[in-house]
Parts: C-alpha cells; sequence; structure tokens
C-alpha cells in the first residue's frame, strides 16, 4: 500500500507544480501580447465612451480589452472588478450597451471558446485612445 501512495503523491505534487507554473506564464504572455500592440502608440486622455461603428476588431487578454479602431488607433479598456472569462481567453459574445456606443459601465458577458458555455460577465471601465 506505501509503494503505491509513494509515487502517487510525487506525482500529485509534480502535476500540480506544473499546473502551478503554466498558470503564472499565461498572464505573462498576455500582457506581452497587449504591450506589443500598443508599442509605439501614444496614449490620450481617457474616455467614457467610444463609437460603436468605427470599431474593426476586439482583441482580449488578461482583463483587458482592445478595440482597434483602424491602423492608427487603438482604445485600450481593463475592466472594472475581476473577469475571470476574459483571464481564460474566452470570447466576448455580447454587450449590454444602453446607446449605440460602448460605454463605461457597459456589461459584457464571456463565453468558452470550447464547449460555448457563458462563463461569466463584467462592466466595461474607461477607454484610453493610444494613437500614432
Amino acid at each position: 500500500m506505501i509503494r503505491l501512495a509513494i509515487p502517487l503523491l510525487i506525482l500529485a505534487a509534480g502535476g500540480a507544480a506544473t499546473a502551478a507554473i503554466q498558470e503564472n506564464r499565461k498572464p505573462d504572455a498576455a500582457t506581452a501580447r497587449v504591450e506589443r500592440t500598443l508599442a509605439g502608440l501614444t496614449p490620450g486622455k481617457p474616455r467614457n465612451c467610444i463609437p460603436r461603428n468605427r470599431i474593426s476588431e476586439l482583441r482580449t487578454a488578461d482583463g483587458v480589452i482592445l478595440y482597434v479602431s483602424g491602423r492608427n488607433r487603438v482604445y485600450r479598456n481593463d475592466v472594472l472588478g475581476q473577469c475571470a472569462g476574459l483571464r481564460r481567453d474566452d470570447m466576448v459574445v455580447s454587450f449590454s450597451a444602453i446607446s449605440g456606443d460602448y460605454c463605461r459601465g457597459d456589461i459584457i458577458r464571456t463565453r468558452a471558446r470550447t464547449g460555448g458555455m457563458m462563463t461569466g460577465s463584467c462592466a466595461l471601465g474607461t477607454f484610453v485612445p493610444y494613437t500614432k
């Protein structure tokens, strides 16, 4: 019995250590992706709302949403509170925007890329424009 228990404990400890190392790498990779996107761009004055019809692409990474508007402008939004779905790189699937714009306080919902389950919701923060 002890012969079986010791290898199982070692295997479990190794698996936990590997999971912890991989979990620590994910935020670093996501942060690096955000930094690469914003590299060479200058931050501007924060805004409460941005026009929805001018956004061509949406990128998410570790609690940050980047709204790409053409080649020379990206809006960075750090969501209010914790948004677990964005930390797992889930998809943003719905906005409950009252106006035709994305505004601070609007609620977003996230969905898992595999399985399609709803994984959370959170509120948008202020939008910081980054331009060339």
